[in-house]
């Protein structure tokens, strides 16, 4: 007769208890591991989009809006330039600008941004010439005297300024602060500017064209500007 000896079958039953118990604990780890990675790779890829969104509407809008009516300077039969007589003509306009409620500064350095201008006849991707920022100017004239004097391209000219009818070398746009809070190139919150263009002769615009100004900085959207030249009856031409 086989004798058992009393509790192996009971101590057998253990081991495999405990061992089931390991197995079960390694598979919890396992999957425990494998639920943060999973998890970690979700929050990247949510941020990441977060990011891209954010950026993506910085991009799309526009950090610039205008802040006032457009003008311009008219060139009619009792301006000085006699090429107006017959068929008046607009020697330059200024378009103010200045940073939405809430949106980020431009810097508008020559480097950093280029102004694209369009009409009835011309097509040019950038005329900007570059900013002047050393001090205010409250008056176009002013501002183009001192592009003149910086000789800046399209203002290298003596005594070259749009505003007393003696039209500039080549179509060309220079910015400008009215008001002004430091004298770098960045307009900031508070600050206002002015985009001013002057006409080549050849190219100044008449009544019923359609002008359009855009405002390229680095980073964010553009601002664009357009405008149809109304009668011109005299000097300063309101633009809307």
């Amino acid at each position: 007769m086989k004798l058992q000896r009393k509790g192996t079958r009971h101590s057998h039953r253990g081991v495999i208890g405990v061992e089931s118990a390991i197995v079960m604990i390694a598979f919890v780890i396992v999957a425990a591991a494998l639920a943060f990675v999973v998890l970690n790779m979700g929050f990247t890829t949510s941020q990441k989009a977060k990011t891209t969104i954010i950026s993506g509407l910085g991009e799309s809008s526009s950090s610039m809006q205008v802040a006032g009516k457009v003008t311009a300077v008219g060139c009619t039969s009792t301006s000085s330039d006699t090429t107006c007589a017959t068929t008046p003509k607009i020697n330059a306009t200024a378009y103010p600008i200045k940073v939405t409620t809430g949106g980020d500064a431009v810097n508008l350095e020559l480097a950093t941004t280029a102004v694209k201008y369009l009409s009835n006849s011309v097509e040019y991707d950038d005329i900007y010439s570059g900013p002047i920022s050393a001090e205010e100017h409250r008056a176009l004239k002013g501002a183009f005297e001192e592009a003149n004097t910086d000789s800046l391209t399209g203002f290298s000219c003596d005594s070259c300024n749009p505003v007393n009818g003696t039209t500039a070398s080549q179509t060309a746009a220079i910015i400008y602060w009215s008001v002004q809070t430091n004298t770098n190139a960045i307009l900031d919150q508070g600050e206002h500017a002015v985009l001013a263009i002057g006409f080549a002769a050849a190219e100044r615009p008449q009544a019923l064209d359609k002008i359009r100004a855009e405002i390229i900085p680095a980073t964010g959207a553009s601002l664009s500007v357009e405008r149809q030249v109304p009668t011109i009856t005299t000097s300063v031409v309101d633009l809307g």
